[in-house]
């Protein structure tokens, strides 16, 4: 019986490996399209890499709060964002308007 509790414990722990880090993405999207970065851009360690379909993926960087990151990008993307997550934290829509205001100023 043991045996078969270990193997179904071994069997279930990659999926839930899995599924956990699926919510840790940084991604965010511009509200003007026309602005969305085509290169890719390098902000406290994150790799931002933008698509055709509006959204920049990060990968890497250090460990900050969300609202911080945010304002960060808007700073250096130099637009207001439409949508921001960080390490897999989404800011609200009214973070997302203090964001974009603060690093507006």
């Amino acid at each position: 019986m043991r045996a078969v509790l270990l193997a179904a414990a071994l069997l279930l722990a990659p999926a839930t490996a899995t599924h956990a880090q699926s919510g840790t993405g940084s991604t965010f999207t511009v509200q003007n399209v026309a602005f969305t970065p085509q290169a890719p851009v390098l902000i406290d360690g994150v790799n931002w890499r933008c698509n055709a379909e509006n959204v920049c993926v990060g990968t890497g960087g250090q460990s900050q709060p969300a609202s911080r990151a945010c304002r960060r990008v808007v700073a250096r993307v130099g637009v207001a964002l439409a949508s921001f997550t960080y390490k897999g934290t989404t800011l609200s829509s009214e973070e997302l308007a203090a964001c974009n205001v603060a690093a507006a100023a």
